[in-house]
């Protein structure tokens, strides 16, 4: 039996791909004990233990990113949380540590490296997050979920999936996504959404651009999010909903996809080859720029700034490369072979080369 310290966390970017190899995990090694390590504040506090998963914590310690009284403190702060790891690791006879960046990584990353346990790492974003470009120095074991990733002794994995986006059969799913959501059979469909608390800009401007996209032969199934003030105009080949938990068959309904360019949407759309044009997030380090590289620089997505997606650039750009059917095939190829499907079971091997060695 082989005892497993899943660590990570803060945001679902982290705590998604932790939860599917740990799902992974259980699956190909029903005996094995996994323990995840987060913080009480982050999203993993809730998301873990509704998994059924034991969640251990340590203090959120955040890297200072300035001098002030908060950065005097990091140091004593800091060397705490890794004691109180090492401590976790003894007490729990942990054989292995994986981590995925975010608050708890970092002092898990230490541990290990004092402790002499074998350390793996899963970078999801393209543009690697300061816990895991610290980790990197600690091991050769390090998985990334993009080609383009520039990560010290990286190889590429791609990003774990949830287990109905792997076993996904777009064909045979997309009959009843179709009856689920209230589609024309005739139409191909644009997917359209900003993530599970919406992105503004994305959703007024398909909103604003309906008319035009339907007039072109699409339909829309239309995620706004929870936070969304936007309102069902009832409009024909028009579907809007504020929430979507069959994620998986709006996935099997999309024959393109306008989207944000976080790093699990960029691989789910990839890996299923499904067309896209990406409007990157425009707060924050730029990150999501660099997930949709990948897919953009082979010629399965296109990239439009926040500040250009308007009806106009819809009208412009959007809808003619939409409707050119060639281009739109095409797209889906490159797409597909810059995804993959084989994230967890990639990262899966990826783990037990880094046990073995030891």
């Amino acid at each position: 039996m082989t005892n497993y310290l899943l660590a990570g966390g803060g945001t679902a970017g982290h705590v998604n791909p932790l939860l599917a190899i740990a799902d992974a995990i259980t699956e190909r090694e029903p005996d094995a004990k996994i323990l995840v390590l987060g913080t009480k504040e982050g999203l993993e506090a809730r998301l873990v233990p509704e998994r059924g998963y034991e969640l251990l914590t340590i203090e959120k310690v955040p890297f200072p990113r300035r001098v002030n009284k908060a950065a005097t403190r990091f140091p004593k702060r800091f060397s705490h949380a890794v004691s109180s790891v090492v401590d976790m690791l003894s007490t729990h006879e942990i054989d292995v540590v994986v981590g995925f960046g975010g608050y708890a990584s970092a002092p898990a990353y230490i541990a290990a490296k004092r402790a002499g346990i074998p350390l793996v790492i899963h970078e999801a974003n393209a543009k690697p997050g300061l816990a895991n470009r610290l980790g990197a120095r600690y091991t050769r074991f390090v998985g990334v979920a993009f080609h383009g990733t520039r990560l010290r002794n990286s190889r590429f994995v791609g990003m774990p999936l949830r287990r109905e986006i792997e076993r996904l059969d777009r064909d045979a799913a997309r009959k009843e996504g179709r009856e689920v959501f209230d589609l024309a059979d005739d139409r191909p469909t644009l997917l359209a959404t900003g993530g599970s608390l919406g992105a503004r800009k994305v959703n007024q401007t398909i909103y604003d651009s309906r008319d035009a996209i339907i007039a072109a032969g699409y339909q829309i199934l239309h995620i706004v999010g929870d936070k969304s003030e936007l309102t069902d105009p009832g409009t024909r080949h028009y579907r809007m909903a504020q929430y979507c938990d069959r994620m998986d068959l709006a996935l099997a309904v999309a024959d393109f996809a306008v989207s944000r360019a976080g790093a699990a949407t960029v691989s789910e759309l990839s890996a299923l080859g499904i067309p896209a044009a990406y409007v990157p997030y425009p707060v924050g380090n730029g990150e999501q720029r660099y997930n949709a590289a990948d897919a953009v620089n082979a010629g399965g997505a296109v990239i439009v700034l926040d500040s250009k997606f308007t009806p106009e650039w819809v009208s412009s750009s959007l809808i003619p490369l939409m409707t050119d059917r060639m281009r739109v095939q095409d797209m889906a190829v490159q797409s597909r072979l810059m995804g993959t499907l084989e994230g967890s079971t990639r990262m899966l091997a990826l783990i037990r080369e880094a046990i073995s060695s030891s």
